[in-house]
């Protein structure tokens, strides 16, 4: 084969490919002529390769190829339209799924939590091993209310929306190895039932649930489903079912990734309710129902929307186009 012949013989079916593959839209009979020369123009690829192994004229044309094929295969959706789907189908449904373990992990929590205040704040020895009891009965007294008003309102809860994103991201990212949830989980709980056993060593009990209850709902409930979210990517991969192991990591990381996304924005809620209404002088009730309101937002973007996502039949992964035909597998 003469290749600068070929070469003559197909510039402009080539050009014309590559200005098809460029062009922002197609009318159908273009979307016809860019198939028909597409196939043209890998017959001519086949016969370089067959007859002159690698060439200028070839790499030329495979990238020409390459390009039309991208346009051919991706139809990629504008991001503004995939957000509907995202926020109310997508991410709720990936919620509603994690119901049950969201609940188990917080029953356990508080039972945690109240374990290790009322054993240590029983035992005035345990309290003492916690440190001097004049820096105790400071921490009771002024302390542990001062942390939520020492700084302006707006650094305070952003401070505190960074941090406990950055914790439930890692309890999903790395819930994978199956003990990193479980771990954040326990220190969390021991660490607070240590500050209520403070509380109530000093006879404060009733200060720190008007202080923990307004923020807490809403903050350890995200907590719990970046937890369970964790631990469901870990059991994806220990009990993969008819699938392969890698497949069925594959589905729950993408499914329950979202949950990670979704969580910096009830961590954002959080947030401001931490900010903004628990350092306030209002009567604790006040403050107690609007900490309720933003934990039922959220249950009910959760336990609703999730519900009616998750019978359409939505399991909060990516739709096959999006991430590639699955693997038939029995049962």
């Amino acid at each position: 084969m003469d290749l600068d012949a070929l070469t003559a013989a197909r510039r402009e079916e080539w050009a014309r490919l590559d200005a098809l593959s460029a062009a922002r839209r197609l009318t159908g009979g273009e979307v016809d002529e860019l198939v028909t020369r597409y196939r043209s123009a890998s017959a001519d690829l086949a016969d370089i390769k067959t007859s002159a192994g690698s060439t200028v004229q070839g790499d030329y044309v495979s990238t020409m190829l390459a390009r039309a094929r991208l346009r051919l295969t991706s139809g990629p959706d504008n991001v503004v339209k995939q957000l509907p789907r995202f926020f109310l189908r997508q991410l709720p449904a990936a919620l509603y799924r994690l119901r049950w373990t969201t609940l188990a992990i917080g029953l356990g929590f508080v039972g945690v939590v109240a374990l290790v205040a009322f054993w240590v704040s029983g035992d005035a020895a345990l309290v003492a091993s916690l440190g001097p009891r004049a820096e105790l009965e400071q921490y009771a007294e002024n302390s542990f209310t001062e942390y939520y008003t020492e700084n302006p309102a707006a650094v305070f809860a952003g401070t505190v929306w960074t941090n406990n994103a950055w914790i439930a991201a890692q309890c999903v990212l790395f819930g994978i190895t199956g003990f990193w949830p479980v771990m954040v989980l326990v220190q969390n709980a021991v660490g607070v039932g240590t500050a209520a056993a403070v509380m109530l060593a000093f006879e404060r009990g009733d200060v720190f649930l008007v202080w923990i209850l307004p923020h807490g709902m809403l903050e350890l409930t995200c907590i719990f489903v970046a937890g369970a979210a964790g631990l469901h990517i870990f059991w994806a991969w220990v009990a993969p079912g008819p699938r392969s192991r890698l497949e069925s990591l594959a589905a729950a990381g993408r499914s329950l990734g979202t949950v990670a996304v979704g969580l910096v924005f009830a961590l954002a809620l959080a947030g401001l309710v931490e900010g903004f209404v628990t350092p306030q002088p209002w009567h604790p009730a006040v403050k107690l129902v609007l900490g309720a309101l933003a934990l039922g937002v959220f249950l009910v973007y959760m336990l609703v929307i999730g519900r009616r996502a998750h019978r359409d039949g939505e399991t909060g992964d990516l739709t096959e186009f999006e991430a590639g035909t699955p693997t038939l597998v029995s049962g």
